[in-house]
């Protein structure tokens, strides 16, 4: 019989190989129990045999085969999968009809009440146009919670974490809308946009549930965050082309729509997508994992290559950046591209593949933002110099240093693995570990920037 801690390595060791199997994309969920299932019984058998755990693993892996040959098999023999499972859940999805068809309900509910939430400020006099700032403000506090609570929901949370995140909320909106801000003043703007980002991390705790203290919870929720991402930009295209189908076809018999829109089906299908979506993720997931890695795979040598010309530009001009607000947001920007790319690479590549082209591209795309920031903060360390703090430039100077020393260590990683001294599993580590830290540094910008700078 294994021991407590050996019982303990040993599904360490299988959950780093259901994981891996996941990224098969031919493999939906019911095929990995099944595998994990006689994964186990090998193991038991093994272990019964006289073998160590960490031996018995081994042995037992070494029997299910080449797991690439096996994804290939179930692509050919079940490719009709990558298109039925968008929009019908499939006979063997391991997910009862009755479950799915809860979990929709379920989710359809907590879209209708985020449009509710929205326009309960008009009841108190408050609109869209006139209390931008309000909305602002609290924009997250009409989906994320809900959010939360349907991933509470789902992963049957204790009733600790489900208080802890409750309190997590109460701070937010108490500091969100405590402060005397200025009207149109620079902190209530970073407030708004400082402040999903910190709560974002309550809905990854909650996402998790009790896989977020490892490595391979938190790159599930790095994972359904891009994927979110993607399903939210195709339900708006599609919403937008509806609308704009609509207004069109009532102005040809003379009526006006457009104030309907812009007070009502804009702002609560904004919100209600946002629902809908996350259910889309979570039901759909072997589909939309095919996307983020192609989508990764097609731009990451484009950007490279603007990276590139950029530099070759600038050195050849002796031209230095000239930064200001919008080149300074447009920096941030870019880091969070380049990290976004990285971090979908990450996320989709197999950790025991051994180093290849595209890692090399990866090298190259990193380094060069790095390079290109590095002139970006000179630019905007003098700036600063010369004409003082504000704090829209020491939010943006302390967010990009932020993503800046991500990306710097990330290079070093992936460049140690690229030459066979590290692993792959350090830049994993490194990337989940480095979670908490933008949503730190989001609340710091929430509590701390408006009574520093005088709410302005």
């Amino acid at each position: 019989m294994p021991t407590p801690d050996q019982e303990v390595l040993l599904e360490a060791q299988i959950d780093q190989w259901r994981s891996y199997l996941r990224r098969r994309q031919a493999i939906q969920a019911v095929d990995v129990a099944e595998l994990e299932d006689h994964l186990r019984e090998q193991v038991a058998g093994l272990i019964d045999a006289g073998l160590a755990t960490d031996e018995a693993f081994l042995v037992a892996v070494k029997r299910m085969g080449d797991l690439d040959t096996l994804s290939r098999e179930f692509a050919r023999e079940h490719s009709e999968r990558l298109w039925k499972q968008l929009v019908v859940l499939p006979a063997d999805s391991g997910v009862s009809r009755a479950q799915a068809r809860t979990d929709a309900i379920v989710a359809v509910c907590l879209a209708l009440a985020a449009a509710f939430l929205i326009k309960v400020p008009a009841l108190f006099g408050l609109s869209l146009n006139d209390d931008a700032g309000f909305f602002a403000r609290n924009l997250s506090f009409f989906v994320l919670p809900l959010l939360t609570g349907y991933f509470v929901w789902k992963r049957r949370l204790d009733t600790r974490t489900v208080r802890w995140l409750g309190v997590a909320f109460v701070a937010a909106a108490f500091f969100a809308n405590i402060y005397p801000f200025g009207p149109e003043g620079h902190t209530e703007a970073l407030t708004a946009l400082h402040l999903p980002i910190a709560l974002w991390l309550v809905v990854g705790i909650a996402y998790a549930g009790g896989r977020w203290s490892q490595v391979a919870g938190r790159m599930d929720f790095i994972r359904f965050s891009g994927e979110l991402f993607i399903y939210y930009v195709l339900i708006a295209l599609g919403g937008g082309v509806l609308l704009a189908f609509t207004l069109q076809i009532f102005m040809s018999i003379g009526i006006d729509i457009e104030p309907f829109f812009e007070s009502w089906l804009l702002p609560c299908g904004a919100v209600g997508a946002i629902i809908i979506a996350s259910w889309l993720v979570e039901a759909k997931q072997s589909v939309i994992e095919n996307m983020a890695p192609v989508l990764t795979r097609l731009f990451t040598p484009l950007f490279a290559a603007v990276l590139i010309a950029f530099l070759g530009a600038m050195l050849y001009t002796g031209r230095a950046i000239d930064i200001d607000r919008d080149v300074l947001i447009a920096f941030d920007m870019l880091l969070v591209l380049v990290l976004g790319l990285l971090l979908y690479s990450v996320s989709a590549r197999d950790p025991q593949a051994p180093p290849g082209a595209f890692d090399v591209v990866q090298i190259v795309l990193v380094v060069s933002a790095l390079v290109a920031n590095a002139f970006a903060l000179w630019a905007i360390a003098a700036r600063i110099t010369e004409f003082g703090f504000t704090p829209n430039r020491v939010a943006g100077l302390g967010m990009n240093v932020i993503l800046l020393v991500n990306l710097a260590w990330s290079a070093l990683l992936y460049i140690r693995f690229q030459r066979g001294r590290a692993a792959f599993t350090d830049l994993e580590r490194w990337q989940t570990n480095y979670l908490p830290v933008y949503a730190v540094w989001a609340a710091i910008v929430v509590i701390v920037f408006p009574p520093l700078f005088g709410y302005i």
